[in-house]
């Protein structure tokens, strides 16, 4: 069974792709009244599902007259988006932003499910059993290792 995040972030997701624009505009509120929920769950789903990482900009207007704008970012070419990926791994990276990476390599359709989960597996706090910051750095070197790989990957 989903939980009320998966739910919320399904629907989006929806209204967006449907959307005829490039972006959406939510009120917060009245999410939170539609899915009978309090508004801080839809700013975790915000935030957690729609980040960056993920190939999404969001903007916010506290307020009376507020609302969420989220932009769903479009690749150019699947370099250009590992490219952007390895800029932002830099020379250290956090576990948690390297899976909002991989969810966004499912959703391009340039992973399959099972590699997302060997690369998850690779990259793990519990796999990379070092301190850190030497942890994140080690991370950083296999994960733009793997990401070479799959820019220049010939299928």
């Amino acid at each position: 069974m989903r939980n009320i995040s998966d739910i919320i972030e399904g629907y989006l997701k929806q209204v967006l792709e449907l959307s005829e624009q490039e972006h959406i505009e939510i009120k917060r509120s009245e999410l939170a009244d539609k899915f009978q929920c309090v508004p801080s769950q839809i700013n975790y789903v915000i935030n957690t599902r729609f980040t960056a990482e993920r190939g999404y900009l969001v903007e916010s207007k506290r307020g009376g007259g507020g609302y969420i704008r989220i932009l769903r970012v479009e690749i150019h070419s699947k370099a250009a988006l590992i490219d952007d990926m390895m800029a932002q791994v830099g020379d250290a990276v956090t576990q948690q932003a390297v899976e909002h990476m991989v969810y966004r390599l499912i959703d391009e359709e340039i992973i399959t499910k099972r590699e997302a989960k060997l690369i998850l597996a690779a990259i793990d706090r519990s796999t990379l059993a070092l301190p850190l910051p030497l942890r994140d750095q080690v991370r950083a070197y296999i994960v733009k290792a793997m990401f070479i790989t799959l820019k220049y990957d010939n299928k």
